[in-house]
């Protein structure tokens, strides 16, 4: 989006989406999370918080797209995630 101030062009960036947004309407979902040092789990985000912060329901940790470890309820620290991603 640009705006005018007189002769000079200011851009200003409007994101269509805020993260902690997407995280909120993934509540409830099945989400894939992947970890540093290439740790995957999957589960039902059922919460999160600022720091992304993750609990997850039903968790499960995935090699490939096998699951060889269930562990219920899980809270994973935000600092050891690098992406999440809803789980198809």
């Amino acid at each position: 989006m640009f705006k005018y101030r007189g002769t000079e062009r200011v851009v200003i960036f409007m994101p269509a989406q805020r993260p902690l947004d997407v995280l909120n309407r993934a509540l409830g979902s099945s989400v894939l999370v992947s970890l540093k040092g290439s740790r995957e789990f999957r589960g039902k985000l059922s919460g999160f918080d600022i720091h992304v912060n993750l609990v997850l329901e039903d968790a499960e940790e995935l090699q490939g797209s096998e699951a060889v470890k269930r562990y219920g309820t899980m809270i994973i620290r935000g600092d050891n995630v690098v992406f999440i991603s809803p789980a198809e």
